[in-house]
């Protein structure tokens, strides 16, 4: 079955797996996840990632999920713009996630970043989700 909405999947997976506290969980690969997980683990949300090369050009990510003292680091993550209704912010209204100490995920012209990065960079974007 074809999923409409790759990133959203991707983080009901993560969702999901932390709820039953596992300690991976796969997802099928794409770009835009890929880009979407390395600012997760730069920002210290997961732990990293592989990458499982299949025949045909398919891909598979195994995401190892971070745990602090029994409890998972992300304790929300959100999507935000969905196929249905693309949310976008400029650089002056780009959204805060619990006073500065969530992050908010961007697909800017720039590439994919957290918002103190694109807040930096001086661009704004698609708001792809919410992470605290």
């Amino acid at each position: 079955m074809a999923v409409n909405d790759p990133v959203g999947d991707m983080l009901t997976r993560i969702r999901n797996a932390q709820l039953r506290r596992k300690g991976k969980v796969s997802t099928p690969g794409s770009r835009l996840r890929a880009n979407v997980l390395d600012v997760l683990q730069s920002e210290g949300y997961i732990r990293g990632y592989s990458t499982t090369e299949f025949g045909n050009g398919r891909t598979e990510f195994e995401i190892e999920l971070k745990y602090f003292d029994g409890e998972p680091v992300i304790r929300t993550i959100e999507r935000v713009s969905k196929p249905g209704r693309r949310v976008y912010a400029s650089v002056n209204a780009m959204p805060r996630v619990a006073n500065g100490l969530g992050i908010t995920i961007l697909s800017t012209p720039k590439g994919v970043m957290a918002d103190h990065e694109a807040r930096e960079k001086n661009v704004g974007g698609e708001v792809l989700c919410t992470v605290f």
